[in-house]
């Protein structure tokens, strides 16, 4: 090839002079930014990669297989991953939990991304705040992780419809998970705008995405073998351009492989590690073996007991998946937190939703704090390594704060005037085709019906999940998926019939996510005939929904409560906000906010007890507490600094 100088190409010359005095300008804008403005903010998202020439970018490798063996660049490269979900987290927080995983030996950070959270409504996207997923990859890099990205669009993650947007079953013909035009039509849009965020992110460019996974576990839904092919290359022709992988567990392995996409394997036990390796071996041949999910622990249900995994056990199994010659990644290393009302549930024999706490029995505790998992697994992967890991951080500091009683009152039935004006219809309309939210449906949280009735009788329907029956503002019984029918007593003349419904959660793993429609499904009956006229009020309990609670509106608790309620109460601390738990003894089922952050939900039955308070959420001084109880109140609310996620307590 023919050698050219500065004297035979004097254009070029001149050009190149001008490339290097713009792009000195551009740093200097970029480097130098005033504090506030545009070009600061820019400076924050400045993506490096674009600065570098593209013939020079195509000579990094990334992620690649050979033989049994991952290579990054030139090195064999072994993944020791552990799973953060940012959603779950406290953004303050996402700094102290990733050192913490850096700390424990580990080089990989896996996170899913919760499409719901991301676009809930058609077309509006929210990356702000606690879900500034680009935020969250770039502190991960930072502290020296790699990032392995789980996009989903189902993503399971015991969270709410699989991380599914509920506006998706606005569609009574909706088919997810399948090629189904108004599923995939989604799909893409969403793609577009996510895949714009992500792939500057990608190794090859610069950033610490070194891959990225194909839907979640669909061997065992696999309804359609032309979805995971179409993901596939929705993935690639937007830009992705790292490794791909499939995840799958024992029910769905050898149905869940995509040509061209490395298969990685989910499970818990030594035997389910021989028994998969053994499949993976006759699907692809010989391939690095990677567990992309080694369950830490497990989810716990309302009215379920508190699961526990030994951490003798769990040393010993990660030391034989890496004996084998394995990479892991652990799930969970840190839960966090069900903040809201975004957990999912299951319903095989039973519907049983999960519970606020996503505590998993993780590596850290809900609460970011260490456990005997992290100690042994710091010093196993320290000797993997051979490289002694950084010190672990210091321990975010609990409080015990004093009791706080609630001071002001609202019941439900008065609060009723200062929501939204209520949707007409003649006959009941789920909580996903409600009109609201710009046409949206409703997501999450409660839904109040109202007709009226004029006799006495049997009164049944399909309630999802769980619903509240009053005449007029007196409580006779719930409807659920067990009971289904409810005697109304004898009235006289005109009475005001109320249902309030809570979704409790809708399934996120098995066959019927298409079926997930909340509220009253269909007709609601009296003595088999079709009741008409319904008021439907949408309570979604947003921060919104509680601004419009004036403190006018508010007042001095009575003797004689009408339930279900809202309480304000003001809980006092101190100069250092700090983390703690909150316990409500004497309630039995409802939510806490507390300067708007919505805590999740309580409820009696356990096995959770307290919910998680993050001091990040607190002010100095004064902070407004406002519960919703749904049927009887405590005379207070205690803190603790330990948490209680251990009672053994069962619903009949």
């Amino acid at each position: 090839m023919p050698k050219w100088s500065l004297r035979r190409r004097p254009g070029r010359t001149l050009g190149l002079l001008l490339l290097l005095v713009l792009s000195f300008l551009v740093l200097r804008r970029y480097l130098n930014p005033k504090v506030g403005s545009c070009d600061h903010e820019g400076a924050l998202r400045l993506n490096w990669s674009t600065l570098v020439p593209l013939w020079l970018q195509h000579q990094r490798l990334g992620l690649r297989t050979k033989g049994p063996d991952f290579i990054l660049e030139d090195s064999i490269f072994q993944i020791l991953g552990g799973s953060i979900h940012y959603f779950r987290v406290p953004r303050e927080y996402w700094r102290d939990r990733l050192l913490k995983l850096k700390a424990c030996g580990l080089n990989t950070l896996t996170t899913y991304v919760p499409w719901n959270l991301h676009e809930p409504e058609r077309g509006k996207f929210d990356f702000s705040g606690n879900l500034d997923l680009e935020a969250f990859i770039q502190l991960a890099a930072k502290i020296g992780l790699w990032v392995i990205l789980r996009p989903g669009p189902y993503i399971c993650s015991e969270i709410d419809l699989g991380g599914l947007p509920s506006w998706l079953l606005q569609d009574p013909d909706m088919k997810l998970r399948t090629t189904y035009h108004g599923f995939t039509k989604a799909v893409d849009l969403y793609f577009d705008h996510l895949m714009s965020r992500v792939v500057p992110l990608q190794y090859k460019h610069g950033g610490p995405i070194i891959a990225v996974q194909v839907e979640n576990e669909y061997g065992s839904y696999n309804k359609d073998r032309a979805y995971m092919p179409y993901i596939k290359k929705a993935l690639e022709d937007r830009g992705i351009i790292e490794m791909l992988l499939t995840s799958d567990n024992k029910d769905g392995l050898e149905k869940g492989v995509v040509d061209g996409v490395l298969a990685t394997i989910n499970l818990q036990s030594q035997q389910e590690l021989m028994a998969l390796n053994t499949v993976l071996l006759s699907i692809q041949g010989i391939q690095p073996k990677m567990v992309m999910e080694y369950w830490t622990g497990w989810f716990d249900s309302w009215g379920g007991s508190h699961n526990i995994l030994d951490s003798s056990e769990v040393l010993q199994t990660v030391s034989a998946i890496i004996k084998d010659g394995s990479s892991i990644n652990l799930y969970m290393f840190h839960g966090g937190t069900n903040f809201g009302f975004i957990n999912g549930a299951m319903h095989f024999n039973d519907y049983k939703a999960d519970v606020t706490s996503y505590d998993y029995d993780a590596i850290l505790t809900e609460a970011g704090d260490y456990t005997a998992k992290y100690t042994k697994l710091r010093e196993l992967f320290g000797t993997v390594s051979g490289i002694p890991p950084p010190p672990p951080p210091e321990l975010t500091a609990k409080m015990v704060y004093e009791p706080m009683s609630p001071a002001l009152y609202l019941s439900l039935w008065d609060a009723i005037q200062y929501m939204d004006k209520p949707v007409t219809s003649e006959t009941p309309i789920n909580m996903e085709n409600l009109p609201v939210n710009n046409g949206n449906g409703q997501a999450f949280g409660y839904v109040l019906y109202e007709t009226t009735i004029f006799s006495s009788g049997v009164l049944s329907g399909l309630v999802r999940d769980r619903g509240q029956v009053f005449l007029n503002r007196v409580s006779i019984g719930f409807l659920d998926y067990k009971t289904t029918k409810i005697t109304i007593p004898l009235t006289q003349g005109y009475t005001i019939l109320r249902i309030l419904v809570e979704n409790r959660g809708r399934v996120n793993y098995g066959n019927n996510i298409d079926s997930q429609r909340k509220g009253l499904i269909g007709n609601l009956y009296l003595n088999n005939k079709a009741l008409k006229n319904f008021k439907i009020y949408s309570l979604d309990m947003t921060k919104q929904f509680l601004q419009r609670f004036d403190m006018d509106n508010w007042s001095v608790i009575p003797k004689e409560l009408t339930f279900p309620a809202f309480f304000l109460g003001a809980l006092s601390v101190g100069i250092y906000p700090s983390d703690t738990f909150l316990k409500l003894e004497g309630w039995v089922k409802g939510v806490v906010f507390v300067n708007g952050h919505n805590l999740g939900r309580y409820w009696n039955v356990g096995p959770q007890e307290t919910l998680y308070l993050p001091g990040v959420w607190l002010d100095k001084g004064i902070n407004k507490v406002i519960i919703f109880e749904e049927t009887m109140s405590g005379s207070m609310v205690q803190s603790t600094d330990i948490p209680h996620l251990g009672r053994n307590q069962y619903i009949n």
